[in-house]
């Protein structure tokens, strides 16, 4: 629907269309400027009130001689508003989302068409440390749910015409605005250009949850697979190091955290700390995770099989024996654990700040005490699982932490149940769901292994030294 030359019945379509007498927030002010009737439209707290004013100000100051040669919004726009962002529109549907997402829109009597201000203002916080990637050295600013502070932080630090923020609108109601950034001379173009495709391709009413409903949205669904296929971060230092790797980054509106694709397995290996030390340093911060990634795997379900067998247990491995009388079996031990050590978690997230730390440390510290008193769990299942939930921080993805928990637990089932031959399938079936896990632009999650590229599979491995080939 089109905006007619028609004042009246235009004031009547915008009125309609956004309901303003039904909401207190949709504000309309009419004026008058050189004998000219015109009516602003904007929803009070998105709109810069200074900028309001120097334009109806500006407005009222013209005169009949002055606007008589601008016989089209457009001249009008250009000759007489002054504000920078500035567009003419006149498709009604376009107009109203406009209105709706922060900018001012005006009617001036005489015109077909509508002028967009952009004087947008978003409620914001500060750009702080993300709580779950922080760093000991370097840069502490973080993304914000605001769009355009996430752009400028990345533009801030790769000054380079060649980057590239595309928008795409999404959502049929929400018209939630997402940006697709690039380095348009490295990135794949096979990509760049499958990402574009999917997400045009998206039809959903509401982005309710922003990324995680993108996410799911644009990667082939497979619900037994816990593997994340996309990265996130809430570091515009990461985020920007991902794309002058040549890789694609998704941001959402309303959303603090931007998603790097493709991810593979290895990328999770590396960690922003591993860059603000010396490559010494950084190598064996991520030799360190990496062994942790396989002990948080395997420990339990490993200890388990020993105890199942303890005939095979060389006498240097005795203390791992049970020494305890329990009245619970071990595997079941283990799974009880699993389940508690979660509902610390979600105890912890819905408590009050200043209560969470103590709650979570008290509540661990009597459970496990009055459990292994009791004889329900065995002191050695309470620290192999404490050194479990540790380990499993040492690394921001709870994506890749779940998918673990997930095996693990997948395991320990299958060693019970199985024993050894258990084992061997359950750990066959953890290196098919890697192997499988599809990823956006179709590369295997397991790249650079397979397909096997050696230089970029020992850049993940060992922090390299910075240098003009591979910063």
């Amino acid at each position: 629907m089109k905006l007619k030359k028609d004042y009246e019945e235009n004031i009547k379509t915008l009125d309609s269309h956004l309901r303003v007498t039904d909401s207190f927030d949709i504000v309309c002010r009419n004026f008058v400027f050189a004998q000219k009737r015109a009516k602003l439209y904007f929803i009070d707290g998105l709109v810069k009130d200074d900028a309001m004013v120097k334009v109806i100000q500006g407005m009222q100051s013209l005169t009949e001689e002055a606007i008589k040669n601008a016989d089209s919004a457009r001249a009008f726009a250009d000759r007489f508003v002054s504000y920078i962002e500035t567009d003419i529109c006149a498709d009604v549907s376009k107009i109203v989302t406009f209105v709706l997402s922060g900018a001012l829109c005006i009617l001036v009597e005489g015109y077909e068409q509508a002028i967009i201000i952009d004087a947008r203002t978003y409620p914001a916080r500060s750009v702080g440390e993300p709580e779950n990637d922080k760093v000991l050295r370097g840069a502490h600013d973080g993304f914000t749910e605001t769009l355009i502070f996430n752009t400028a932080l990345i533009r801030r630090r790769m000054r380079n015409p060649q980057i590239t923020m595309e928008y795409v609108n999404i959502g049929n109601n929400s018209h939630t605005d997402v940006v697709i950034c690039y380095i348009a001379d490295k990135v794949d173009k096979k990509l760049l250009d499958s990402t574009r495709k999917k997400l045009s391709e998206i039809k959903v009413n509401n982005l309710t949850m922003g990324q995680a409903t993108l996410a799911e949205a644009l990667l082939k669904k497979q619900h037994f697979n816990p593997f994340p296929k996309v990265r996130y971060t809430e570091r515009p230092d990461a985020a920007a190091a991902s794309i002058n790797e040549g890789n694609v980054v998704i941001m959402v509106d309303n959303s603090p955290s931007a998603m790097i694709v493709p991810t593979g397995i290895f990328d999770f290996l590396q960690d922003s700390n591993d860059y603000y030390f010396p490559p010494l340093i950084g190598s064996y911060l991520r030799i360190i995770r990496m062994l942790i990634f396989g002990l948080t795997l395997l420990l339990t379900p490993l200890w388990l099989l020993l105890i199942q067998n303890e005939q095979m247990i060389p006498p240097w491995l005795d203390f791992i024996k049970i020494k305890d009388e329990y009245s619970i079996p071990p595997f079941a031990q283990l799974l009880i654990v699993e389940i508690i050590i979660d509902a610390l978690k979600l105890a912890s997230l819905n408590t009050p700040s200043a209560l969470s730390n103590s709650l979570s440390i008290v509540g661990a510290l009597v459970l496990g005490e009055f459990a292994v008193q009791s004889g329900w769990l065995s002191s050695e299942v309470v620290l192999y699982m404490a050194f479990v939930g540790i380990t499993n921080f040492t690394q921001p993805s709870y994506e890749l932490g779940y998918a673990f928990k997930l095996c693990r637990m997948m395991l320990i089932i299958l060693v019970a149940l199985f024993n050894f031959i258990g084992f061997a399938i359950g750990l066959c079936a953890i290196i098919l769901l890697i192997a499988f896990n599809p990823t956006l632009s179709g590369r295997c999650y397991l790249y650079p292994l397979i397909p096997l590229n050696s230089k970029k599979l020992s850049s993940l491995l060992i922090r390299k030294k910075l240098n003009k080939s591979n910063n």
